[in-house]
């Protein structure tokens, strides 16, 4: 490596497994912030959001993928090919295993698909590793060791992690054990990378778009409390962000008009709730996010929408980003 970058390594890593596994709050520990929405729903994420860890040794940049499943719709088979082709273009692969779920058929077949890659080196990676006792997380961690030699992976490093821990703002000044592991886990990723430059300015977390962000934002907050068969229904998309005119500048407002889109009118009014108090409840949550996110005041307007059966629909996919 010639230059000022001998011994910088810089790459892509992604965090794969089945749904709900902690793939996205995995990723926002690692890299410090919240640059992908979580929910104790599954498939919650639907898109390959990228994050960027600046370190004076190197760059690692996350990428978050969708729950690789047994597709119902022609979305759930588009966010099975998301994964797939993002898995194929990284340096490091960290397969996500919850501890406190027994492996199944979902994880060896995830791990049959992975051992293919050959060229690839693969972390196991036990997530909520807080959520068990310390002998249910070594019986874990000896199964997931068995999950590598069963698909004929040898994995590079296997590593409990609890994001949830390094996350946790009330955690104090000492990390805990799970939160250090995630720093180890961090290390380990960037050991697997190819010495290079930089591929992102110092100081970028994510080069997501901001409506895109925004977007995951508002879905997230209508994800709090809706019944089971909804999740899937919702989509989002921002239709327009317009800073407020004849504002001083010291106190600006972006006007965001956004739509969610689900695919009944019974789920609409759901969605809506009585005299439409779940919507005002999702903005007022959404909001609170987005204007943390971008440092400015916002107001929020949102709108619910019908686009009928759109997950099998490939016209309607597309216009709302899939």
């Amino acid at each position: 490596m010639i230059g000022d970058y001998e011994g910088f390594r810089s790459g892509f890593a992604c965090f794969v497994g089945r749904p709900n596994a902690g793939k996205s709050t995995l990723t926002n520990a690692v890299v410090g912030e919240k640059i992908a929405i979580t929910s104790n729903r599954p498939q919650t994420t639907r898109h390959a959001i990228r994050g960027i860890v600046h370190r004076p040794d190197g760059q690692l940049i996350i990428v978050d993928t969708p729950g690789l499943h047994r597709p119902r719709t022609l979305l759930g088979q588009r966010l099975n090919d998301l994964v797939r082709t993002t898995w194929a273009e990284v340096d490091v692969i960290g397969l996500c295993v919850p501890a406190n779920e027994t492996i199944g058929p979902g994880d060896r077949f995830i791990a049959g698909e992975l051992a293919a890659l050959k060229r690839t080196p693969k972390l196991a990676v036990v997530t909520k590793s807080d959520l068990v006792s310390a002998g249910r997380l070594a019986e874990q961690l000896t199964a997931v060791a068995e999950l590598g030699a069963e698909a004929g992976i040898e994995w590079a490093d296997v590593v409990p992690v609890s994001a949830t821990e390094r996350l946790a703002p009330s955690a104090g000044k000492r990390a805990s054990a799970g939160a250090d592991r995630v720093g180890l886990l961090t290390e380990l990723l960037l050991a697997q990378l190819p010495e290079g430059p930089p591929l992102y300015p110092d100081g970028e977390l994510t080069d997501e778009p901001e409506e895109t962000l925004i977007a995951e934002l508002v879905r997230e907050a209508a994800l709090e409390g809706v019944r089971d068969e909804l999740p899937h229904s919702i989509a989002v998309v921002v239709e327009e962000m317009i800073p407020r005119e004849d504002r001083p500048e010291d106190r600006p407002l972006l006007d965001i008009h956004a739509s969610l889109y689900v695919e009944r009118d019974s789920q609409k009014a759901i969605v809506i709730g009585r005299k439409g108090a779940r919507l005002r409840d999702v903005g007022t949550k959404a909001r609170t996010q987005i204007e943390r996110l971008l440092g400015t005041p916002v107001y929020l307007d949102l709108h619910v929408k019908v686009a009928k059966d759109w997950q099998r629909d490939p016209k309607q996919l597309g216009r709302l980003g899939f």
